[in-house]
C-alpha cells in the first residue's frame, strides 16, 4: 500500500468517525432538548421521556434541523408557552454541546 493510499484510508477512517460522533450527537441533543422542553410543559417521568423520543423521531421528517425545531416550536405554541424562536435556536446549539461533551466522555 502507497503513503498516498495509506493517507486516503485514514481521511475515510476520520470522515466515518465524524459523521457517526455528528449522528449521535445530534440523536442525543434532540433528547435532551427533548426532556427540556417536556420540563417547560410540566411533563414527568415516562411523558416527559416518552415526549423526549417524539423529539428524536420528528429529526428524521428532513433534513436538517428545521423539523426539530418546528415540532418544539408547535407544541410550545399549543401550550401557550411563551419562548422566542430565538431562545429555542439558542437552546438547541447549547444542548449540542452538551451532547458532543457527553459522547467524547463516553470514548
Amino acid at each position: 500500500m502507497t503513503t498516498f493510499e495509506k493517507r486516503e484510508q485514514a481521511f475515510e477512517a476520520k470522515f466515518a468517525h465524524d459523521e457517526e460522533l455528528r449522528f449521535k450527537a445530534t440523536a442525543r441533543r434532540n433528547k435532551l432538548l427533548g426532556l427540556w422542553a417536556a420540563e417547560i410543559m410540566g411533563l414527568t417521568g415516562a411523558d416527559a421521556d416518552a415526549y423526549a423520543k417524539e423529539v428524536i423521531k420528528s429529526d428524521f421528517e428532513e433534513p436538517g434541523e428545521e423539523d426539530v425545531f418546528r415540532k418544539i416550536r408547535q407544541d410550545f405554541d399549543a401550550k401557550g408557552i411563551d419562548r422566542s424562536d430565538h431562545q429555542i435556536v439558542k437552546q438547541m446549539d447549547e444542548l449540542m454541546g452538551v451532547a458532543v461533551e457527553q459522547l467524547t466522555a463516553d470514548d
